[in-house]
């Protein structure tokens, strides 16, 4: 053979080995499912002791991974959000803007077009520097197909402009916070394209009023104008994206609105149609919490029945800790108060726990607090990872780890090598069991003030209002019965310190107010 032509023919087969070289790689790179659920305490899930709502598919990924009981989300949606996808913390004060809601209700009531909408919020927010990194980019720099699909990814409304700089390759969803509240959404949007659902007519995406009266329930079930349920189209649109993709790898972000209210269901669960235990509304609940287990059983079941479950990790968490959607009045109310004497928290000496405030379904797993507070009720989150070789099934972390740390984590398992200045630390040596670097302490805002925790227990929080600071140890006071920073006066110090510094030198960046920390709705 000539040797022109042995040369050209050694690379061909070189050039194909090395295609399917690099097929065979990307192939065996994990894909990422994160199920972001939304205002899910983890004592709503019963493999944490629920009694009332059984979460099978959820205590599945469990028992076949690794739970966390030391999981930290943010004590608001919008925080927690931005320090997923930034890998900050939220008390730096000065690293996100948040825009405000109801945006895009503009459209419906004709003030204004998607284009219009997207060019004030996008000079809102101005341009993101160049060298800032987001978790979808981290997966799409790596060769993954990235995608959001469900409830708003950013602020309280967002832009395409936003969604694609973040590294989606594909979205569909809500781009406006206010209207995730509504299930029955009139449009929605897919990769910057306005969808019109047919048969959602309601303007405000068929939100109801909270607290239950008779006129809310027929509100509520007054079904004119909602045909068509938002969590069924994500499912949907969850199951088309895993079989496209099926044969590369995929980073799938799943943000539901379940089980975030005011309630919303198209029917109550036949577990708890005649459940005496609960009121009508409770049942309610309990079922957008029912369907939230269900949709992640066929989420799991789609990826056994193609094959690729083996090579699929997936995590499960939450936004935030517990909120109360179901009050009543002589049940629970909202705000939240002492169903006995009907007086308010003060949130130094007395503070929202489950059986004095009426929660049948103890939503907060005994904890103090529920969302917006610095208490454990309500920042502490579920985060279950599951990875079948790799991940002990059935184990349980003491680790200390942060929302914010997620992106550490798997910027560490793409062997990502560029991520400089974040506030987060992987996680991964933990869930493969070997020992890792871990974080000392993890930090967080409230509309109490912000707080900090460190990994061996000790918790300070600061209630911005009255200028007061307390001191807990957990691993003995589960409930934060007892502030002991009387006696512990040295190391309350050293605590505020650090909490100060992480605040960039004022504890006012952790302490949330819509306005110091959201922008003015956008003006016509």
């Amino acid at each position: 053979m000539d040797f022109k032509i042995k040369t050209a023919v050694l690379l061909i087969v070189l050039a194909i080995t090395s295609c399917f070289g690099q097929k065979t790689k990307e192939k065996n790179k994990p894909n990422v499912i994160l199920i972001y659920a939304d205002d899910l305490g983890r004592g709503l899930l019963s493999h944490e002791g629920q009694k009332i709502i059984k979460t099978p598919n959820i205590d599945n990924l469990a028992k076949e991974g690794m739970r966390f009981e030391n999981a930290y989300g943010a004590m608001l949606c919008a925080p927690a959000r931005a320090s997923l996808i930034t890998g900050y913390h939220d008390v730096h004060g000065d690293r996100w803007k948040i825009t405000s809601g109801n945006a895009y209700a503009n459209i419906s009531t004709g003030k204004m077009d998607q284009d219009e909408i997207a060019l004030k919020l996008n000079n809102q927010l101005g341009e993101t520097a160049a060298s800032e990194v987001f978790l979808a980019e981290i997966f799409k720099n790596s060769g993954y197909k990235t995608a959001e699909i469900g409830k708003l990814e950013w602020g309280f409304s967002a832009t395409d402009k936003q969604m694609k700089r973040h590294g989606w390759d594909y979205y569909y969803g809500y781009l406006d916070h206010q209207r995730c509240h509504g299930f029955y959404p009139p449009f929605l949007f897919e990769n910057g394209n306005l969808v019109e659902i047919k048969g959602n007519t309601r303007i405000n995406s068929g939100k109801s009023r909270e607290l239950e009266t008779a006129e809310t329930y027929n509100e509520r079930w007054n079904m004119e104008g909602k045909s068509v349920y938002s969590q069924n189209l994500f499912l949907e649109k969850i199951i088309g994206f895993i079989n496209e993709n099926k044969d590369r790898p995929f980073f799938l972000y799943h943000p539901t609105q379940l089980p975030h209210g005011p309630v919303a269901i198209p029917e109550v669960h036949k577990e708890f149609v005649n459940d005496d235990r609960l009121t009508q509304i409770e049942k309610e609940y309990a079922s957008m919490v029912k369907m939230l287990d269900d949709h992640v059983g066929i989420i799991m079941n789609e990826l056994k029945t193609l094959g690729i479950d083996d090579n699929t990790i997936v995590v499960f968490t939450s936004d935030n800790g517990h909120e109360i959607y179901y009050s009543q009045e002589g049940r629970i109310l909202k705000p939240v108060r002492n169903m006995t004497s009907g007086e308010f928290f003060d949130d130094i000496n007395t503070k929202f726990y489950s059986e004095i405030g009426g929660d049948v379904f103890d939503g907060n797993d005994g904890m103090a607090g529920i969302k917006r507070s610095n208490w454990e009720g309500g920042v502490r989150v579920p985060l279950l990872v599951r990875w079948p070789g790799k991940i002990q099934p059935g184990t349980t972390s003491n680790t200390l780890v942060a929302n914010y740390d997620f992106m550490a984590t798997m910027a560490d398992l793409l062997e990502y090598n560029t991520l400089e200045g974040k506030d987060g630390v992987s996680y991964l040596p933990e869930l493969l069991g070997h020992q890792g670097k871990t974080q000392e302490y993890v930090v967080y805002s409230s509309f109490l003030g912000p707080a900090i925790v460190t990994h061996d227990g000790w918790k300070l929080r600061y209630f911005a209002a009255k200028d007061i600071f307390q001191l807990y140890f957990l691993p003995n006071d589960y409930r934060e019965e007892n502030n002991i920073i009387l006696g512990n006066g040295e190391k309350a110090k050293e605590l505020e310190r650090i909490l100060t510094e992480e605040c960039n030198g004022d504890l006012n960046n952790g302490w949330f107010t819509y306005g110091r920390n959201i922008l003015p709705a956008i003006k016509l």
